[in-house]
């Protein structure tokens, strides 16, 4: 059974204003304000299955083994050993507590046709026994299972009325906080109708099946003197006891952290502030069927075992040898994780269990695996009607306990495939979320694109583009925003366009090649033709020194054959000519 603890918290003045005896039920001590009332009788009352024995043996073992409440088990229905396996399926051993003075049980055989009427009817005898079994361990809680047995054999209505208020009062006097069981009326809460009047503490136990799934409740009819919840609780028979499960019971106290963890998605973490999500946040993934929610979800598992920590993923669609192989088709060794013990992946139908047992059997695996991210994955299949008013209460708990205990969740919901309402997330539970995302199919050109969206994502900076989703086979990414002009281009329309854009870049690119090389053919014809020139230049200089040479030579020899010739004849020689002026070659070209 559970050992809650041995105080239930409630912020109401009224609900302390009279003494009371916690019970040890996890959830019932919340509803009730702290217990039941102590020293008074309370009426137990439900139809066959409902869990009235297994309820009140629970308080009774509670109370011996936490509060240090000896207590008395009087049956007249089931025997003490049927009693004793029955509670040894949840752990309990009667025996031992029969043992230690703890508990004593006390089984009253009523036959009809055994009772011989020779006098007025009366309960002395039963008092008479039950004073000494509470004397004899010195009890403070009693439980009488049921009433109907003891007055089975009674006809006389008038003489009951009578006795019942006797047995009630009788409880009272000894001061002994009681239980007292009994079936369901056609038109009362009771066969007889009158305890729920005479009791100061009415809880109706009810068992319905709905969908095929069995669901059991709780109601607190009535509390004299205190404050208590008046709306119908679900509670579970599991393994470890009883366990109620007020939506009033998990108040907004838990701390928020300022750390990020990755989603296991490069271009959604960008979106998100460059950092991923919050540590201890919730984020919900919505979309159509085939849009990759579970794609998501499976990467947001494998990031967290990447960085080392624990991750819990509980699939309504998909076996765990299934999901791993599809995951791996796109990069995701989720296997390995598993192996390391890193990753635990429970799969089951929701039609295994109703959503009360769903939710404790989540309860109990994040209490024992202790993960640091949760995957669920969808929660639209937790229940097979939409409009089930019960699966949003359920995902209310499940949200707030899991943020209780720190750990980063992430929900995926499946939306109808066209006409998608962004406002609507099927379940009812994008307002209880602090990350929204949406995920859709786009049809165009003959085919489906998905795409991303963030919705909202509270306490953080991000992109309110739409973002074209793709899966490869190196996991999930999200492709850069295409814009071309005032649309945003994806699929097959983005890469028409892309491939268009690049066709005429390699235009111009090789546009600007022809023109680079004209440029170098024109200069490099230039640089010939002044080559060419300065050859011209050069050879025409030449021969204008070749001239002039020609020209002083020819003036030097003229003058030494005139000295000669005078020389010979004595005649004084010429007067010397001055000498010619030698032009430069750019005179001579000019």
């Amino acid at each position: 059974m559970a050992r809650p603890k041995k105080t239930a918290k409630t912020s109401d003045p009224e609900a302390t204003s009279l003494p009371k005896a916690p019970t040890g039920i996890q959830g019932l001590d919340e509803i009730t304000g702290g217990g039941l009332p102590r020293g008074r009788p309370t009426l137990l009352c439900g139809s066959a299955g409902s869990g009235k024995t297994m309820l009140a043996a629970e308080f009774l073992v509670h109370g011996a083994l936490q509060y240090d409440e000896p207590g008395v088990f009087m049956m007249f229905e089931e025997n003490a050993e049927e009693l004793t396996q029955n509670l040894r399926s949840l752990g309990v051993d009667l025996d031992k507590l029969q043992r230690q003075k703890k508990i004593a049980i006390d089984h009253v055989h009523i036959e009809r046709n055994e009772i011989q009427e020779t006098g007025e009817y009366d309960l002395e005898g039963l008092f008479i026994r039950l004073g000494h079994a509470i004397d004899s361990i010195g009890a403070k809680r009693v439980v009488l299972d049921t009433i109907e047995a003891l007055f089975s054999g009674l006809p006389n209505h008038a003489v009951l009325r009578a006795e019942l208020r006797r047995l009630f009062r009788w409880l009272k006097d000894r001061g002994v906080t009681a239980i007292i069981t009994g079936e369901r009326g056609e038109t009362s809460l009771t066969r007889f109708g009158l305890e729920e009047y005479v009791a100061d503490c009415v809880i109706l136990l009810d068992h319905r099946i709905v969908d095929q799934v069995s669901t059991r409740r709780l109601r607190v009819v009535k509390y004299r003197g205190t404050a208590h919840g008046t709306n119908e609780y679900p509670f579970l028979i599991a393994p470890d006891g009883i366990s109620v499960l007020p939506i009033t019971s998990l108040r907004l106290e838990h701390q928020a952290s300022s750390d990020r963890v990755s989603t296991g998605i490069d271009g959604l973490d960008d979106m998100l502030g460059a950092a991923g999500v919050y540590r201890g946040s919730s984020t919900l993934v919505s979309g159509a069927p085939g849009t990759g929610k579970s794609s998501v979800g499976a990467s947001f598992a494998d990031a967290a075992c990447r960085r080392g920590e624990r991750a819990l993923l509980f699939a309504y669609e998909e076996s765990s040898s299934q999901l791993m192989r599809n995951m791996a088709s796109i990069g995701l060794d989720l296997a390995q994780w598993e192996r390391q013990g890193r990753l635990r992946i429970d799969a089951s139908r929701p039609t295994l269990h109703g959503l009360e047992q769903h939710l404790v059997h989540m309860y109990n695996l994040v209490r024992d695996f202790k993960p640091s991210v949760v995957v669920v994955d969808p929660i639209s299949n937790l229940s097979m009607d939409r409009d089930d008013r019960s699966l949003k209460p359920t995902l209310m708990r499940l949200i707030d306990y899991l943020k209780q205990q720190g750990v980063t969740a992430l929900f995926t919901s499946l939306t109808s495939d066209a006409g998608v309402d962004v406002a609507d997330s099927q379940v009812g539970v994008s307002s209880l979320m602090d990350t929204w995302i949406l995920l859709s199919n786009l049809a165009g050109n003959g085919e489906r694109t998905r795409t991303l969206q963030v919705l909202k994502s509270r306490g953080m900076a991000h992109s309110h583009q739409v973002r074209e989703f793709v899966m490869g086979n190196k996991g999930v990414d999200l492709v850069d925003v295409y814009l071309s002009g005032d649309r945003v281009l994806t699929g097959t329309a983005r890469v028409s366009q892309v491939a268009q854009e690049e066709a005429a870049s390699d235009l111009r690119r090789r546009d600007h090649e022809r023109r680079v090389k004209e440029l170098a053919a024109h200069r490099k014809a230039i640089d010939a033709q002044i080559a060419a020139l300065n050859a011209q230049a050069d050879e025409r200089a030449g021969e204008v020194e070749f001239a002039i040479e020609r020209e002083r030579l020819h003036a030097e020899g003229a003058s030494s054959r005139a000295r000669a010739i005078a020389q010979s004849r004595d005649v004084p020689p010429p007067r010397p000519r001055p000498p010619l002026v030698r032009p430069t070659a750019r005179k001579e070209e000019k």
